[in-house]
């Protein structure tokens, strides 16, 4: 990180040189906390609402307090945007039940941990990125309802995106116990099948990502029907195109599975340039 950078710590700016958390923080300790990754754009954080709605519920079911309103923490992050000079990039919000007694028992961690980093992204694309997966050997629970909360442990998703890169791809497939597809490493899976843009429902172990919904909102536009499925990993052979969705890229068209051809579809890109006018729209409205 650059050590010039600052960092958002409970309220105040820091330089990230001089940025510390406690080595008995429960983040650190058990990953007793959650996290949103933002896309920015113009300098904005793009899709705010949806994010922080899904901050608060996931707050709400770890029972942690936030301590800050949407409204305040919204302003505190185009600050640190701005004194960052992100133009396009990421915004990272961390929330961390604190410290407290030694143990896994939550009473007395009573001071939670709100943190804030933005990170400068790449230029401009001109077309989803085009990613290789490998099927990974790591399951997710079939109606785990920590599978719907962005928590700080992300064990699984790391040792998963190790096998993936051993194995010479760029992604990996997450199936559930039952081995049907869940999602992708980094961000929810979708194809496209005839005039049908399916994704595994909530229940199959999927986050509910919101990239996900946005493209379930703008696929009427291109005459897909949205549509939640339980499928196994042969289905997306015989898919017209395969994609990931999430916040910081939008779309991403996958071209391989376990170095296996995958279909390409136009209509990726169409999906994929239209999230990206969503996000200017999103953000050039927030001034």
């Amino acid at each position: 990180m650059n050590p010039l950078q600052q960092v958002w710590i409970n309220g105040r700016f820091v330089p990230s040189e001089s940025a510390r958390v406690s080595v008995f923080d429960r983040s650190f300790l058990y990953g007793d906390g959650l996290f949103e990754t933002i896309g920015v754009r113009n300098g904005r954080p793009a899709f705010w609402n949806a994010h922080w709605e899904r901050f608060t519920r996931g707050a709400e079911f770890l029972g942690i307090r936030i301590g800050t309103g949407s409204m305040e923490l919204r302003a505190a992050a185009e600050g640190l945007i701005s004194s960052n000079g992100v133009s396009r990039g990421v915004l990272r919000i961390t929330l961390s039940r604190g410290c407290g007694p030694r143990g896994y028992s939550p009473r007395g961690a009573n001071e939670p941990q709100l943190v804030m980093a933005a990170f400068p992204g790449t230029g401009p694309q001109t077309a989803p990125h085009r990613l290789r997966m490998a099927t990974a050997s790591f399951r997710l629970g079939i109606e785990d309802p920590l599978t719907r909360v962005k928590s700080a442990s992300k064990l699984l998703n790391v040792l998963a995106r190790a096998e993936a890169e051993a194995a010479g791809a760029d992604e990996a497939l997450l199936l559930n116990t039952a081995g049907r597809i869940a999602e992708a490493g980094s961000g929810n899976l979708f194809w496209i099948a005839g005039d049908r843009l399916r994704t595994p429902s909530l229940q199959e172990g999927a986050l509910p990502g919101i990239a996900r919904g946005i493209l379930r909102e703008i696929a009427p536009s291109l005459g897909l029907r949205p549509e939640e499925t339980a499928a196994f990993p042969d289905t997306l052979a015989t898919a017209d195109a395969v994609g990931i969705s999430n916040s910081t890229q939008g779309v991403a068209e996958l071209v391989s599975l376990n170095g296996r051809p995958l279909g390409t579809s136009p209509v990726m890109e169409r999906l994929w340039a239209e999230f990206q006018g969503r996000m200017e729209c999103d953000t050039l409205q927030a001034r």
